[in-house]
């Protein structure tokens, strides 16, 4: 390009070397200078016709067609008499796509009395100029015109036809357009799967669905692959009450196979698309269809929750394929011998010249892995296939199923759905499997409502499942987001009435649930300011105050602990020695490794029967629960539990099995 440039400064007149550079330009992708270097030979050889129509054309290609439209207009007011047609039709196309039908028309009425001399102007340009009358509302002479496409106009011209047809129906003149449809039909095209579709969306407009059915049919006969047109075509059956069609139409055929071929990885088949299968299950859950709905959907979601997961992994890690790595190499060039640059340094910028050497490292290196693992297979006995595979380069992803599952709000009920159908079917594990991928990967698209909808289901389902893991996460979650929700209301609460202890117990319960102790025992401290008296409050206090001393950062650990003892002493206190209260003390004792003293703690609580007392009820609950069974209210199997767990880790195995059998039994 470089030497181009001196070239055509040192000879401006010489046509060739501007050609070679216009190409040039064009082979780069520089479309935009490829255009103004044609535009410049158009002007220094203002008869190369061919010259102006490429400049044309990529003005064009770069979307400015004003510019485009501007050369063309150029080249007719220097040829006024002489102009070619195609010109005239070039032009006039332009100003159609930008609306511009007067200035079109106006463009081939002056070529017709100017080029041709007032003759009979060719097919295709009288075509253009009753489409620009139909578009200024000439309606009537626009019909006069279009009456010549008959008989073997319409065999020699089909694509004149096709286009007054798109045109009128551009225009919403269905009736119009399907006069020229039923044309090119019965003019051989009864297996243009193309016209079909036309024809079908002509038939719809004017509200003809039996008709536009059909259609819909002849032009999938064709055209099996096109998703858009079973859809629209289902569409239409189930406003016709035709369900079963739909589903049909929507359901893959039976020798899928073999529609697929013997390659099936390049085969990409109608009906696995994301859009076929959304609306198939659709179908299937308006129906109550539980089951078949799942089955439809179920694989799609599965895979762009899979291939989401791989793609957050794989984003991290990039390598350069060896395509990017030979074009840096390129710019070396050490391999020419025999031109005049030979030996000189590569025109490049630093930084392009290194990365240039780096690639040429790399793929070096490349190469000795590749004939060393060609060595090794071949010492091996195996075949080795020699290819250009990028086996480095990063895998080409996979379009997932569903796009944007995880952040179309339609697409988080359907998950929803599918898990309850999943749950509902018993397939529990698969459920699980949704619900743990939409949390983890959707964290920051779902709504508040539709997250604590999937972590209650997922509660539910582990519940079921009887597994801990899934449902501790679960009920986490719930928990977290609860609170969180209900704080600024807490905090209001706190400033307005601050004297009032329900807030402050509430806050300290909040807090303990997500192990701030710290700032629990701060809320439960301000309780018992008000109500030193009160058990519930002396156990919150003790219990914060205990957890807070097992933690790292505190430095007065033993302070802590004795101040947390000593509020669990004065809930022994005024609880009267009760079970509960004895057998909180035994806990804490046993969770600080203390056994000796919770051991005894436990030993009272074994001695205490504790009688059942009624159930509470809400304000609102008028019906009566039946009891559970007798002693429920009693605390001696939970403390002759945790008193065999000290045995048994004693080493008194027997003394273990002896209190388990005392109290343990069934």
């Amino acid at each position: 390009m470089y030497c181009l440039s001196k070239a055509i400064t040192a000879d401006p007149a010489d046509i060739d070397l501007r050609f070679h550079r216009a190409s040039l330009y064009v082979e780069l992708g520089d479309y935009q200078k490829a255009a103004e270097s044609y535009e410049q030979i158009s002007r220094l050889c203002p008869d190369d016709v061919e010259a102006i129509k490429t400049a044309t054309m990529l003005y064009q290609k770069c979307g400015q067609k004003e510019r485009a439209a501007s050369v063309l207009e150029e080249y007719l007011r220097n040829h006024p008499r002489e102009a070619d047609l195609c010109i005239v039709d070039l032009l006039a196309s332009l100003c159609m796509e930008n609306n511009a039908h007067a200035k079109a028309l106006q463009h081939i009425e002056q070529a017709q009395h100017v080029s041709c001399g007032g003759k009979e102007l060719p097919l295709y340009l009288v075509i253009k100029a009753g489409i620009c009358h139909f578009h200024l509302g000439n309606n009537a002479k626009a019909e006069t015109i279009f009456n010549i496409l008959q008989g073997e106009n319409v065999c020699n011209h089909p694509h004149l036809v096709n286009e007054v047809a798109d045109s009128l129906m551009a225009l919403e003149h269905y009736e119009a357009a399907l006069k020229y449809y039923m044309m090119l039909e019965g003019n051989g095209n009864d297996k243009n799967g193309f016209l079909h579709l036309k024809i079908a969306g002509c038939y719809l407009c004017v509200n003809k669905r039996v008709r536009a059915i059909e259609y819909y049919y002849k032009a999938l006969h064709t055209l099996e692959d096109n998703v858009g047109a079973r859809l629209t075509l289902a569409a239409l059956l189930l406003e016709e009450d035709r369900d079963d069609e739909a589903i049909s139409v929507l359901s893959p055929p039976n020798n899928t196979e073999s529609k697929c071929g013997v390659n099936s990885d390049k085969c990409k088949p109608w009906w696995l698309n994301g859009k076929i299968k959304l609306k198939l299950c659709l179908i299937y859950k308006t129906k109550g269809l539980t089951e078949a709905f799942v089955d439809a959907i179920f694989p799609s979601i599965r895979e762009s929750l899979f291939l989401e997961t791989i793609q957050q992994k794989v984003r991290a890690r990039k390598r350069l394929p060896k395509s990017v790595l030979f074009e840096r190499v390129k710019v070396l060039d050490d391999r020419q011998t025999d031109t005049v640059f030979h030996g000189f340094r590569p025109v490049a910028s630093t930084s392009d010249l290194s990365k240039a050497a780096r690639a040429k490292k790399l793929l070096q290196k490349k190469a000795t892995l590749k004939e060393a693992k060609k060595a090794a297979a071949l010492a091996a006995g195996l075949d080795w296939k020699s290819d250009n595979s990028e086996d480095d380069s990063p895998q080409a992803m996979r379009e997932p199923p569903l796009s944007n599952l995880l952040e179309d709000e339609e697409h988080h009920h359907l998950i929803i759905d599918l898990c309850k159908g999943l749950a509902s079917l018993q397939r529990y594990w698969e459920a699980m499997e949704v619900i743990n991928l939409t949390l983890k990967l959707a964290s920051n698209t779902l709504s508040v409502e539709k997250e604590g909808e999937l972590r209650s289901l997922g509660a539910q389902i582990a519940y079921n499942i009887m597994d801990p893991t899934h449902m501790g996460g679960t009920m986490q979650g719930i928990l977290e987001n609860r609170y969180s929700k209900h704080n600024k209301f807490l905090h209001g609460m706190r400033v307005k009435h601050k004297d009032s202890i329900a807030p402050m117990i509430i806050s300290g319960h909040q807090l303990t649930m997500i192990s701030q102790h710290q700032a629990a025992a701060r809320e439960y401290l301000e309780a018992y300011k008000l109500m030193p008296d009160n058990p519930l409050i002396n156990l919150c206090v003790g219990t914060a105050l205990i957890n807070l001393a097992l933690g790292f950062r505190l430095q007065n650990k033993h302070q802590c602990l004795l101040q947390g003892l000593a509020f669990l002493y004065n809930n022994i206190q005024l609880s009267e020695h009760s079970q509960e209260a004895l057998y909180n003390i035994a806990r804490a004792y046993h969770h600080l490794g203390l056994v000796t003293l919770a051991a005894s703690y436990y030993e009272k609580v074994l001695a205490i029967h504790e009688k059942d007392y009624p159930i509470p009820k809400l304000p609102n609950e008028n019906h009566v629960t039946d009891n559970p069974k007798q002693d429920y209210c009693d605390l001696r199997r939970e403390a002759a539990y945790n008193l065999h767990l000290i045995y048994k880790r004693s080493g008194a195995l027997d003394l273990a099995r002896q209190v388990l059998k005392d109290h343990c039994k069934m």
